[in-house]
């Protein structure tokens, strides 16, 4: 009787990602970080390697990925993504009636409903959520040469991944804190080291690349 588990056991991961890190030349096929290396110190395995205390990390998680995407670009494809999904969101509430105007020969001012934060908000997260899963890229970072990987191994995060990666950024922005929490929570990784990492990435354990 075979020993070998069945198809679709789950004890293998998935390697039909194209960004997800090799193993270097000798080490076989499959993730880098499950190999059995006996009483030697593994290339890829060092005390202390996980930033998120775990200890499954190697010491270098970004070895075998492209260069960490610069801050500055980050920040001019997220105001893509926001204009592109930010016309989706005006038309959809503009059509539904969802806002109000009152405007007199003094001022305009603008009340923000229920029904738009929600449209915003579902929008913005089903919009991260959706395009990143395929590829790890929305329009902007397409565009700018971007993509977001997996912390550990570079692979293109999953739905779960991007929707907790989407829900800190987009759930805030829409409810209460607008554009001070895009900045707060974005800027973070004009400061963060070594990982470059926004709070929404923290949250998620990715990071954001470069593809050129």
């Amino acid at each position: 009787m075979s020993t070998e588990p069945p198809p679709g056991s789950g004890q293998q991961p998935p390697e039909d990602d194209p960004f997800r890190k090799q193993p270097p030349p000798g080490q076989g096929s499959g993730s880098p970080y499950d190999q059995s290396y006996g009483n030697q110190p593994p290339p890829y395995r060092g005390g202390g390697g996980d930033p998120y205390g775990g200890g499954s990390y190697p010491t270098d998680p970004l070895a075998g990925m492209p260069p960490l995407a610069e801050s500055g670009r980050r920040t001019l494809a997220r105001i893509i993504d926001l204009i592109l999904v930010g016309i989706v969101v005006w038309l959809l509430t503009w059509a539904f009636g969802v806002h109000e105007y009152d405007v007199n020969s003094d001022h305009m001012s603008y009340a923000k409903s229920l029904g738009q934060s929600l449209t915003a908000a579902v929008l913005y997260i089903g919009y991260d959520t959706v395009m990143m899963a395929k590829s790890g890229q929305t329009l902007g970072k397409k565009w700018l040469g971007l993509r977001v990987a997996n912390l550990d191994n570079g692979s293109t995060p999953s739905v779960q991944t991007n929707l907790i990666r989407a829900a800190v950024l987009w759930i805030p922005f829409a409810f209460c804190c607008a554009c001070i929490w895009t900045a707060i929570c974005g800027g973070w990784s004009f400061f963060d080291k070594p990982y470059k990492q926004g709070l929404h990435d923290k949250a998620a354990k990715t990071v954001v690349v470069s593809t050129r």
